[in-house]
Formats: C-alpha cells, structure tokens, sequence
C-alpha cells in the first residue's frame, strides 16, 4: 500500500514521501517533472542543521556535542538527521499538507519538526518549523531541491544577485572571508541579506522563482544533470559559525515559495 501523498492544483501535481524524510519525490507542472528521480533525489529537508558541520561536532555553551561522520562529507557531519526518517502525517487537503517527525538520538536535545506544504496552480509555499521539548539548542533549517537540468532542451540558466559569496576552503566550509561571485560551477554559499531570491529558466518552456527570507543560499550545480538551490537559515557549519538557538518562547521558523510560469 503506498504511503505517498497527493496534492492537485490545476495542472500542477505535488508527490510527499512522509516515510522516507517528508521529502518531495515529485512535482509534475503540465505532465513535466520538476525534479530528478531516485531515492536520494526530489527535495529533502536539512535540520536541525543545514549542509556540512566541521568536524562532526558543535558547541551549545560550556558543552561540546559529537554528530555522526557523512561517508559523503567526511570527517564532517551532512545536512541534519531527519532527511530519512519516518514523519507523521497531521493533515492532509487536496491542496495543503503538513507533516511532524520528533528530533531524537543522534541529536542531543528533544524537540520536533514541522513541515507544511501549500500548492496552488502556479506556485508551491513550503515552511519548517523547529520547536525545543526541553533545553535551548542551535539549529538550523534549510530545504534540498535537485531540479532537473534539463527539462528536453536547453539546460537551465540561473539569475540572482547575491550580496557575496562565502569563500570556500579546502575542506568544503567557508573561510570566514566573503568574495565576488566566481564563475559556475558552484558548491558554493551565497549571502542574500535581502532574502532569497532567485530565478530557473528553463528556456521557452518554464520559469521557476525561488524567494524566501532565508539569508543565505548554497547552489550545487556540478551534477550533469541537476542543479540544487538550497535556501538555508545560515550557513555551511552555522552550528558553530551563526549559531541560532532555538527556545522554549522562540522557535526556529522558516518558508520559501516556488512561483512557476510557462514560456
């Protein structure tokens, strides 16, 4: 029996995997899909932190925590511990959805997920929520998308206009120094101090435009066949760099909006 949901607006089809991470396997505009396919693929949720934590650990006051090493990103540790897990299903509509899934081992502190989605015939509104269960702690949230490069023609052109671009080390984190935008390919994070905002064309068939209040953006676009656009709450390593706690008077709230359009 398929644990999928649906959400129809118009022409536009939304496909959720709450078994497998709430992450988005699907979004068809016209019969057209959005995103790559795989299992490791669609659109995934990063929290309580977002891309790579440096040496698998961070710091909440006087207390240092250890976080599981990423094969993919060793000795750091990779995109928060809720991306694979099961989460529960708290409403669901023809057009709205909104699912939870608890922080536990190997995150150090209690708390819970939210996650919502809104689909209309030409734009899909996503917002995370982290809330503590107990003590405060730094957390982060940020969103996965792998969009598809090509959608049968020509592969698809990037515009923004970031504040900077944080310089990347060696090991994959950012310096601390903030640079002039180099050119693509990118594994890269960008500050956007106005928010989010940024436009996929996909030539004469789709625009997407991605905005959100988010202040930072990493684009991974070294894939052959995909371009990842991540609007994040902070930065590569925030744990540590940016840190933003969550309390009990003060959850970590985040949304971003998908706009499309034919061309």
């Amino acid at each position: 029996m398929s644990t999928l949901t649906r959400l129809t607006a118009g022409d536009a089809e939304l496909t959720i995997d709450p078994e497998h991470g709430c992450r988005i396997v699907g979004l068809r505009i016209g019969g057209t899909e959005l995103l790559l396919q795989g299992e490791r693929f669609g659109s995934f949720v990063m929290a309580p932190w977002a891309g790579r934590t440096a040496d698998a650990r961070f710091r909440n006051g006087d207390t240092v925590h250890r976080l599981p090493v990423s094969e993919h990103a060793a000795p750091h540790a990779l995109h928060g511990t809720v991306r694979d897990v099961p989460w529960k299903t708290a409403e669901v509509t023809a057009t709205t959805a909104a699912f939870t899934t608890a922080l536990t081992d190997p995150w150090p502190y209690s708390g819970l997920v939210t996650q919502t989605f809104e689909l209309t015939e030409d734009s899909l509104t996503l917002q995370l929520g982290i809330e503590t269960l107990g003590a405060s702690f730094p957390a982060q949230v940020g969103w996965h998308p792998w969009f598809r490069r090509s959608l049968g023609g020509a592969d698809v052109e990037l515009d923004f206009t970031p504040g900077w671009q944080e310089e990347r080390g060696a090991d994959h984190l950012p310096t601390g120094r903030r640079v002039e935008p180099t050119p693509r390919p990118w594994d890269d994070c960008f500050g956007m101090p106005g928010g989010v905002d940024l436009t996929l064309t996909w030539p004469e068939q789709l625009e997407l435009r991605v905005t959100s209040r988010a202040e930072w953006l990493v684009i991974y676009d070294e894939p052959a066949d995909a371009v990842c656009v991540e609007p994040q709450s902070g930065p590569p390593n925030g744990l540590n760099t940016h840190p933003r706690l969550v309390t009990p008077i003060d959850p970590l709230e985040l949304a971003a909006t998908w706009r499309w359009r034919r061309l």
